[in-house]
């Protein structure tokens, strides 16, 4: 079965924090009032021009096998590969901002004002992961709706590009999901159009099946390392925050 869910642009931009982090201003430290005003001229953009919607289609073991093979280009070992045999239930997913967000983009760069559109550009990709994050935590609330039992049961997403799963897995996964249906398509390239879109996989499992430490290979090649944080958050849920590393 498959499940679309729509939000409001309210729904996704509400970490303002980490968006003027990618804008380079660090929490905790008064925002200079030039930058507050820019901010506030992207918040109205993107709260005009937003549509964020998701969609999710739960697989089995086997159907999610053949799409995370891909291509066969994924790292010879990877934490996926290892997490995802151990999953009581797996979910593909996408989500997207929408396109008029994107061409909102364009028109900025277009009239040269590219203050705005890098700010709208930071808002528009924190709203992309919260999209993410609120259709994932929808999924898991979803299972524990239905018969999912496990005591310390948790849900965390995977995505093709990231962590040894290569962006071609893009390929199967889209034609497994088919988001076009919430306009998502996908380049020759595997890049997602609209850009600011996130797709991949729900993992659900015992906690503990996710805990992995970030010293494959690639990770050295990894600027994000968005992994220990993620990690943190989850096995902070409902016990001690746990250093992945």
């Amino acid at each position: 079965m498959t499940v679309p869910l729509a939000f409001t642009a309210a729904d996704v931009a509400r970490d303002r924090a980490a968006a003027l982090e990618r804008l380079g201003v660090p929490r905790g430290i008064a925002v200079p009032a030039h930058i507050e005003a820019l901010y506030d001229s992207a918040a109205r953009l993107f709260a005009a021009t937003a549509s964020p919607v998701g969609v999710w289609a739960e697989v089995s073991g086997a159907e999610f096998a053949a799409v995370y093979e891909g291509e066969g280009r994924n790292a010879p070992a990877a934490p996926l590969a290892e997490i995802h045999p151990r999953a009581e239930h797996l979910a593909l997913f996408a989500v997207t901002i929408g396109a008029e967000t994107g061409r909102a983009l364009e028109r900025c760069f277009a009239d040269q004002d590219f203050a705005l559109a890098y700010t709208l550009d930071a808002i528009a990709s924190v709203a992309a992961d919260d999209a993410a994050d609120l259709l994932e935590r929808g999924y898991a609330e979803s299972l524990r709706a239905s018969s999912w039992e496990t005591p310390d049961g948790d849900v965390l997403r995977y995505s093709p590009g990231y962590c040894g799963w290569d962006v071609t897995g893009q390929r199967k996964l889209f034609a497994r999901l088919k988001p076009k249906a919430i306009g998502l398509t996908l380049t020759e390239s595997c890049l997602m159009q609209p850009l600011k879109s996130v797709s991949g996989v729900f993992v659900a499992g015992p906690r503990a099946i996710h805990r992995f430490r970030p010293t494959y290979p690639f990770c050295d090649r990894c600027e994000e390392r968005t992994c220990r944080e993620r990690l943190r958050t989850l096995f902070a849920r409902r016990e001690p925050v746990t250093n992945p590393e």
